[in-house]
């Protein structure tokens, strides 16, 4: 493989977040580049960026000379190019659940409540601080209790979603449950996730992959 992996991230992002703990249980050391989310508008929407990113959206992962773009396929390309501690179960059935979970977080819960739909609704909207608070965690809340809901069904009792080891859905439970406590969201419907969240934050993985634990995030008061 080529030279040291660089992602571009937000230490608040979850989409990043997912990402770098990911990177972390692939045992895969990384060049952090810091895209600030808000100041000067955001960093996401520069030209020098746009060249990296399209979407202008973060993180991106360059790796094996190429910009990957969308979390989820980050992930699943680390999984397919880095055999160590696999991130999908080999089972057929299971690894098509496993996805169903992670999407249900990735694709159900957070486009609905990520920064740029808040900023939208505060900037454009004139929504207030409390609407828009009410409307976030009624969104996260929901598919917290969803997602909580598809974990039962899927009858595992080991520590993780899946197995004995964490994995695709534990990589996007842990950041929304991040953001969910963030704003107060009522977690009582949830005992599952709160769970995989303590079980996953055990581990140096997952811990030093905490927003708090980055490089860009003590100076940020954003």
């Amino acid at each position: 493989m080529s030279a040291k992996p660089i992602l571009y991230g937000y230490f608040r992002s979850s989409a990043a977040y997912r990402v770098r703990a990911g990177l972390n249980l692939k045992n895969i050391a990384y060049e952090h580049r810091t895209i600030h989310l808000v100041k000067d508008g955001g960093e996401q929407h520069s030209a020098d960026y746009k060249a990296i990113n399209p979407q202008e959206l973060v993180p991106t992962l360059n790796i094996d000379g190429h910009n990957l773009s969308q979390s989820l396929a980050i992930l699943e390309y680390l999984d397919e190019t880095r055999s160590q501690n696999k991130l999908l179960p080999d089972d057929i059935i299971l690894r098509s659940k496993v996805r169903s979970i992670a999407q249900s977080i990735a694709c159900d819960i957070h486009p609905v409540a990520n920064l740029r739909i808040l900023q939208y609704l505060s900037g454009e909207l004139n929504v207030s601080d409390d609407q828009k608070t009410s409307y976030y965690k009624h969104f996260v809340e929901l598919g917290l209790k969803h997602t909580e809901a598809l974990i039962v069904t899927l009858g595992t009792k080991s520590d993780f979603v899946c197995g004995d080891t964490p994995g695709l859905a534990d990589l996007c439970i842990v950041p929304q449950m991040y953001n969910a406590r963030r704003f107060n969201c009522d977690l009582t419907d949830c005992p599952r996730l709160i769970a995989i969240d303590a079980a996953c934050l055990s581990l140096d993985a997952f811990d030093n992959a905490r927003p708090e634990n980055q490089p860009d995030a003590p100076n940020i008061q954003n």
